[in-house]
């Protein structure tokens, strides 16, 4: 019994600093007035979200190889149970849900979790959607999302820095939820990692990470806009919509190719997005594109390493301005955290991963 005892009492102890570090870490985020950010989750090498029709939180990764299903089970706003739903997965960074379905991709191969959501403790042998994708470690994780018309999109990004791309590499796909009638949605892309629905145009708003290779603060960053199929935005030869490339600046104009709605800073590292839908945050930021900026691998410095937020025209299709709106990942020479992914939760607050903290954020209007 004594041991017993002394072990609760070691466990409360113990947990009192690492929650006093994850207040302290959270009070340096800064934010607009009004807004808080609040823990709600321990995931691991958290990526991509996606929300279960039942309230579960589906998370991927990337280092980890593993898919985690989070739930709040009393109802107090915290994801206090993290379930592993799989494992030994290549880059399992995109998930997405769909009649009960959990889908995740693992680079070559998606996979579909059928009837997830009542088999979190005993999950399904998962269904291969498909295994016909690229295999290429480089840039081949995936972010997974169901259009409105009821496809699966998937960027695939250049095995590469910058090169020439063939196949499907460097685009946007889409496929029936069966894995039949692939095709090719979008060109001319490096690496998105990031895509979104505008829930009033029904477009599809993406990002795509520029060239690590071309200075400290080029090429820019993109944040783009598909108002339909067909379009090519410029990879190789032309880096958003206004630099032709060095080395392969001769294969095509920068003038017939799609610029984004917006360029963001150079080598911020723009991943998930999210278009705000609800009524709950102040006019300013209705309809507004959240992105997580994960922060550069190739440069010192503080750039990205925070969410950024991009205000749209009331025709929801020009940008207006570009700002930060949750910063301070950042601090005492490192990044102590990486946004990784934004989703918008049922009550119109966003929920933030961050793959390095390996936490999920809530970040919520309160009012002045």
């Amino acid at each position: 019994m004594k041991s017993l005892v002394l072990t609760l009492l070691l466990g409360v102890v113990l947990s009192v600093p690492a929650a006093a570090e994850e207040d302290d870490r959270l009070a340096t985020i800064h934010l607009p007035e009004g807004f808080v950010i609040e823990p709600f989750a321990k995931v691991p090498n958290a990526r991509q979200m996606a929300w279960g029709e039942k309230g579960t939180l589906f998370v991927g990764t990337r280092r980890e190889g593993r898919v985690f299903a989070v739930t709040d089970e009393d109802g107090d706003g915290r994801g206090e149970r993290v379930r592993e739903v799989a494992s030994g997965l290549r880059m399992p960074s995109g998930v997405a849900f769909r009649d009960g379905a959990l889908y995740v991709a693992a680079v070559s191969t998606i996979l579909r979790f059928d009837d997830i959501e009542s088999r979190l403790d005993d999950p399904p042998a998962p269904a291969i959607v498909t295994d016909r994708l690229p295999s290429e470690g480089h840039h081949g994780w995936k972010v997974l999302e169901f259009g409105p018309d009821g496809l699966l999109y998937l960027p695939v990004g250049a095995p590469c820095d910058v090169c020439r791309t063939e196949g499907v590499h460097g685009t946007i796909l889409r496929m029936h939820p069966d894995g039949s009638g692939i095709e090719i949605y979008a060109r001319g892309l490096r690496n998105s990692v990031g895509l979104a629905w505008h829930p009033v145009t029904g477009e599809l708003w993406f990002t795509d990470n520029g060239s690590d290779h071309l200075g400290p603060e080029l090429p820019p960053d993109e944040l783009n806009r598909a108002p339909g199929p067909g379009l090519h935005y410029g990879f190789p030869f032309c880096h958003a919509g206004m630099l032709p490339d060095p080395v392969f600046g001769r294969d095509g104009r920068c003038a017939d190719t799609e610029p984004p709605v917006q360029a963001l800073a150079a080598h911020v590292a723009p991943l998930g997005l999210a278009i705000h839908s609800g009524t709950n945050m102040p006019k300013a930021y209705r309809g507004a594109v959240f992105i997580a900026e994960h922060g550069p691998g190739n440069r010192s410095g503080t750039i990205g390493y925070r969410v950024s937020v991009v205000r749209v025209s009331e025709d929801h299709r020009t940008a207006l301005d570009y700002a930060a709106f949750a910063q301070g990942w950042y601090g005492n020479g490192r990044g102590w955290g990486r946004p990784a992914d934004i989703l918008e939760a049922w009550d119109g607050s966003l929920m933030v991963s961050d793959d390095r903290a390996g936490r999920i954020y809530r970040i919520r209007y309160v009012g002045p």
